[in-house]
């Protein structure tokens, strides 16, 4: 093998033939080249603690240079667990779950998990194809955003003693909700708050763009706007609140039509922020204005909502720290099945911006 060419990585000074290379690497590879035994190779590609930075680099550029992919499959018949998650949510187009995804993504990698991405788009016939598809994978337990209310694919899953967790949903079902781990907001004192809110700023007529009502965030989020138009004195017309169901198009269509009433509402309550933009895109189209003719309020704070020229007031949850907390539950119940139900419910906060007018009321 002298003959076959070879190159050196500077950083280290490790010489790797062109044979090494293209060959099936193996731990016991880098632990001769690194000058380590295979223990501490493993221990540095598992980011053990004892393992020093300086070695643990060494032996990750080795690794990388040798191509040397784990083998996940037998590592899992050995420990019984494959270190991978599975996280399921409705669309990834809403940009609420990107932010929800990084602090699962985030506290995952830390706890030395991977984790696997799938998205419904709303289509909740393919949430069962990903559990199944999940499960043939080996992963060890799934984040669910995207469950509703009497979602049939739960029951199984508690038959089994299937780790999982829910996070920003619930389901309805007093015998089962007990059982289940979840982290999810108050969405019926953020409905309540942003109502109110907008009542507080004389609007008599607010029209609610829901999500959808088979799930539980959009149904609270309704009953504690509806509760706020009670103890408010206003009455509550049916035909102002449209289910949208999440979508950006939805709400834009609702809003053009509730704008074309006889009687339009003066504010809109978007029930995401998603939503929220579709609303403003309308009522901009319709040639009005933010808040001059039409007060908005959103709901979940997303990074856009604050941008100059959106500037949406909006109900803010923490969707980071609840992806977080969502990952520190689901990895403590695949440890020990029998622990005690975690049940996590965040209080919302109201973010005043320009949309909703109340900076031109109270200057």
């Amino acid at each position: 093998m002298t003959d076959l060419p070879s190159f050196w990585y500077c950083r280290f000074n490790v010489k790797l033939t062109w044979y090494d290379v293209k060959k099936k690497s193996t731990i016991k590879d880098i632990a001769k080249l690194a000058g380590v035994s295979a223990t501490t190779v493993s221990m540095a590609l598992n980011h053990h603690p004892k393992i020093s930075r300086k070695t643990r680099d060494r032996i990750v550029v080795i690794a990388e240079e040798l191509h040397y992919y784990p083998n996940y499959v037998a590592r899992s018949l050995v420990s019984r667990q494959s270190k991978t998650l599975g996280l399921v949510i409705t669309s990834i187009m809403n940009p609420f779950y990107p932010e929800l995804a990084k602090g699962i993504e985030d506290k995952a990698m830390e706890l030395g998990y991977n984790v696997i991405l799938c998205s419904t788009t709303y289509d909740h016939r393919l949430q069962k194809h990903f559990i199944d598809l999940l499960r043939s994978k080996g992963v060890d337990g799934i984040v669910f955003s995207s469950v509703e209310i009497n979602d049939p694919d739960i029951k199984p899953l508690l038959d089994d003693n299937f780790p999982f967790v829910l996070v920003n949903r619930r389901i309805r079902s007093h015998e089962l909700d007990k059982m289940i781990d979840y982290v999810v907001l108050d969405n019926f004192s953020g409905g309540y708050m942003a109502m109110q809110h907008l009542n507080k700023l004389g609007h008599r007529r607010v029209a609610i763009i829901a999500g959808s009502f088979a799930i539980s965030t959009a149904m609270e989020r309704t009953e504690g706007a509806k509760r706020a138009m009670i103890d408010g004195g206003l009455t509550i017309e049916p035909e102002l609140i449209v289910e949208c169901h999440f979508s950006k198009e939805k709400a834009y269509d609702a809003t053009r039509n509730l704008l074309e009433r006889e009687s339009p509402p003066t504010a809109i309550f978007a029930q995401n922020d998603y939503m929220a933009l579709g609303v403003r895109e309308a009522v901009f189209d319709a040639g009005l204005s933010i808040p001059e003719d039409i007060a908005l309020v959103g709901f979940d704070n997303i990074a856009a909502s604050a941008l100059r020229g959106i500037e949406l007031t909006t109900i803010s949850q923490k969707k980071y720290e609840m992806g977080t907390m969502a990952i520190e539950i689901l990895c403590k119940r695949i440890k020990e099945n029998a622990a005690p139900v975690s049940q996590i419910i965040l209080q919302p906060e109201i973010v005043i911006r320009k949309s909703c007018g109340y900076h031109q009321k109270f200057p």
